[in-house]
């Protein structure tokens, strides 16, 4: 490939046009005003070409960036460049189009050096509300169309020349439980005002053109490179499936079923298979199973670079029309949040094939419910939003990380936090023991979070998964416990809630979520001896998980190792695993 640019310049381009879209999450989070955005990081950046293709982004989800790629040129359809001017910022969180649920709003500002369209600064943010049956627009039971779960927008102008348009905000205002929506948005155009004037600063200094060959040459650049990472792996055709529980209270599973070839230097994504699209809050549009695919894919390819068009153009995600991970409109979607590790964990199970010294076993998933109700302390509306997250899967050589969000990067949102802003108390979070996979590499171990509502009455909308079937574990690796929901655990009043189901909470309730852990790699037996017993040490597995998955033997006093009961239970070929 011919370069068309000096070096040092492209270097430095490259490097602007990466640190335009950070700096446009740090805006975001400094002026965002929902726990979601500013503490979750339920938000994406990135800055995309004149054409429509992605240069660069930030280190964010990849739900909201893999279909971010595929969202722009969409959006352009309806407002081309010559329908555009300085300071416009169109928005779009159809489905079909977008993330996959309406919480999730597209913002596309168009960057402009005089009359000159550079290209584009985009964010996504998951909005806090979105309006429809619950609060947080995230409701899986009793949901049959896409219609009721909130307000959609196709490709709309929300800010014309630098201003609100009016009449859009009064409608938004009349649609949202909270104001914090606005808020938000308004940080969205903020962040993409950063975006904007970084670009143009690139352009000011080495000039429009050399701008638009570097972009080129990014792209480029970045097939050449994916195509022969791809080439490095396995060639041949893998097939995997897991299943999710199910789409609600007393429904059936939902079969998730992917082929993945491998060959020429390109990965093809086959859904075929998988179960036909449910009527509940839970299907996966296209855009949103092509970006988890694709997130697959670049994990065991080029983790460490940044993803852009180039990058999608060697990877292709195909599903049945009206199959569950591409459903026909209007099929509802609100809660598709979970799917995303299960897209992710099936495409990764199918790569074990084509790369197993790269792949993880399952992570231990999490939960992602909403609580919303009327304040005591203000009259207002409140929606209290929550991301547990559990453990990683193991990985090669290494064990899963606990409370660490997999296969997107959100952040916990502070119990100091949550409780200023909602009237919740946070009574626990803590590590599970004994729900990590076993293994020679441990998976993550499960997460519990218990909150008590302070108000006199809440609705929570829960939405979690895993609790029918166990995170996988690999090459012998043993599976993570499962996760469960508990309403006043220990007390006369004890219930197990459903992973998606929808309660009314009373005054002093307190729940209780629990994630599943995550799985192991490798066989249990031959993990080293010292590291279990640090486990146990550490209250990540038991004295008596210990001896019965690990044929460990450690004192439950002195957390010594009983050398010769180890050995006779491990037997003369798991020695060297001992450490003796």
């Amino acid at each position: 490939m011919a370069t068309t640019i000096d070096p040092v310049t492209f270097s430095v381009i490259w490097g602007g046009l990466l640190s335009a879209a950070a700096e446009m999450g740090v805006t975001m989070t400094r002026t965002a005003y929902s726990v979601a955005v500013r503490e979750g990081s339920d938000f994406s950046t990135g800055m995309f070409d004149a054409e429509g293709n992605m240069v660069s982004q930030g280190d964010y989800s990849p739900g909201h960036l893999g279909s971010m790629a595929f969202a722009v040129k969409r959006m352009l359809q309806d407002y081309p460049a010559s329908d555009l001017a300085p300071g416009d910022a169109i928005i779009c969180n159809d489905p079909g189009i977008g993330s996959g649920h309406l919480p999730d709003v597209y913002m596309m500002t168009p960057v402009f050096q005089s009359r000159r369209l550079l290209g584009f600064a985009v964010n996504i943010a998951h909005q806090i509300d979105i309006g429809g049956a619950g609060a947080g627009s995230q409701t899986i039971a009793g949901i049959q169309e896409n219609f009721q779960e909130g307000i959609r927008f196709l490709p709309t102008r929300l800010f014309h020349k630098g201003e609100p348009v009016r009449d859009m905000v009064r409608m938004i205002e009349a649609n949202v439980r909270v104001p914090e929506v606005l808020g938000d948005m308004r940080a969205q155009y903020n962040a993409n005002m950063t975006g904007a004037a970084r670009m143009r600063a690139l352009a000011e200094t080495y000039g429009a053109d050399t701008l638009a060959a570097a972009m080129r040459e990014l792209i480029e650049r970045s097939e050449a490179e994916m195509r022969v990472a791809i080439g490095k792996l396995r060639p041949g055709t893998y097939t995997f499936e897991d299943r999710l529980d199910d789409v609600g209270p007393g429904t059936e599973p939902v079969l998730a079923r992917v082929t993945v070839t491998v060959a020429g230097g390109h990965v093809h994504v086959d859904w075929a298979g998988s179960g036909p699209q449910r009527e509940a809050g839970m299907n996966s549009y296209l855009n949103y199973t092509a970006a988890y695919s694709i997130a697959a894919v670049k994990s065991v390819t080029l983790p460490d670079r940044p993803q852009n068009e180039g990058v999608h153009r060697t990877v292709t995600v195909v599903a049945p029309e009206g199959s569950f991970f591409n459903p026909r409109r209007p099929a509802p979607c609100g809660g598709r949040a979970v799917v995303s590790h299960r897209i992710y964990e099936v495409v990764m199970g199918a790569l074990a094939g084509a790369a197993p010294e790269r792949v993880i076993a399952a992570t231990a998933h999490f939960y992602n419910p909403n609580i919303g109700g009327t304040d005591p302390n203000t009259g207002r509306a409140f929606i209290c939003w929550e991301s547990i997250i559990g453990g990683i899967g193991a990985r090669a050589e290494k064990d899963g990380i606990e409370a660490t969000s997999s296969p997107w990067n959100g952040t916990n949102v502070p119990v100091e936090i949550q409780e200023s802003r909602n009237p919740v108390l946070i009574e626990r979070v803590a590590l599970i023991q004994d729900s990590a996979g076993p293994g020679r590499a441990r998976g993550g171990c499960g997460l519990r979070k218990d909150l008590r509502l302070l108000a006199p009455e809440g609705m929570l909308d829960n939405l979690g998964d895993r609790n029918v079937f166990a995170p996988y574990g690999l090459f012998g690796g043993g599976a993570g416990a499962m996760g469960e929901t508990l309403l006043n655990p220990g007390t006369e009043r004890e219930e197990r809630l459903h992973s998606k189901g929808r309660y009314r909470l009373r005054q002093g309730d307190l729940v209780s979520w629990r994630t599943s852990g995550a799985g192991g790699r490798g066989e249990a037996r031959e993990r080293e001896a010292e590291r279990v017993r640090r486990d146990v040490r550490d209250g990540l597995v038991s004295v008596v998980a210990a001896r019965r998955d690990y044929g460990v033997v450690v004192d439950p006093v002195s957390f010594t190792i009983d050398a010769a009961a180890t050995a006779a239970l491990r037997g003369p070929a798991r020695l060297r695993a001992t450490g003796d």
